[in-house]
C-alpha cells in the first residue's frame, strides 16, 4: 500500500451553502457529476458511478469543442456525508488509470464538515511517495493544481445561487 508521508500534492478549501448530504451528492451521484464537471456541455456517454469500495466512477469531460475525456476514479473509503476517498483516474482516460496499481494514482480525500446550514470541504490530492521527483513534477505541470479548484469552484457558486440541491 502506498505511503503519502512525503506530504506532494495540494488542498483546496471552500465553504457550500448546503448541508453535507446535499455536497456530498454532487460528488457521488450521476446526475450531479455531470453538471458539476461539465457545465452547458452535452457529453455523449453518460456518467456511470458504483459506489461503492472497489467501485469506480467514470465521466466524460469536455472542456471545449476539440478537447475531451474521460476521467474518473476507484473508491477507496466511503463514510457518507463525511469523507470520500479515491484514487483518480479512469481507464484509457486522463489520467490514464490502472486498477491493478491504484497506488500509482494520485489519492483524492474530500472531508464534508458541517457548519450549521453550510458545509466546510476539505478537498486534499496527495501523490505516492514511492514516484520520483520527476514524476511529481509532471503531476504538478499537468493543470491539476488549477483545474481541480477551478471544478470546485463552480459547485461553490451554483449552490451560492440555488441553495438547494445541483440537479
Amino acid at each position: 500500500m502506498a505511503t503519502y508521508r512525503l506530504d506532494r500534492g495540494f488542498t483546496v478549501a471552500r465553504t457550500f451553502d448546503a448541508p453535507p448530504d446535499v455536497v456530498f451528492e454532487a460528488w457521488t451521484v450521476p446526475d450531479f457529476l455531470g453538471w458539476f464537471f461539465n457545465p452547458g456541455f452535452t457529453i455523449d456517454e453518460p456518467t456511470s458511478v458504483d459506489l461503492r469500495v472497489g467501485g469506480e466512477w467514470r465521466q466524460q469531460m469536455v472542456e471545449d469543442a476539440d478537447k475531451q475525456y474521460f476521467t474518473g476514479g476507484v473508491y477507496r473509503e466511503i463514510v457518507p456525508h463525511e469523507r470520500l476517498v479515491f484514487s483518480w483516474g479512469a481507464r484509457g482516460g486522463w489520467p490514464d488509470l490502472d486498477p491493478d496499481n491504484l497506488d500509482d494514482a494520485p489519492l483524492v480525500t474530500i472531508l464534508l464538515t458541517p457548519s450549521g446550514a453550510r458545509t466546510e470541504m476539505l478537498f486534499r490530492l496527495q501523490l505516492p511517495d514511492h514516484l520520483t521527483e520527476e514524476r511529481v513534477a509532471e503531476w504538478m505541470a499537468s493543470g491539476m493544481r488549477d483545474g481541480w479548484p477551478m471544478t470546485i469552484d463552480r459547485l461553490v457558486a451554483r449552490y451560492a445561487q440555488k441553495g438547494e440541491r445541483v440537479a
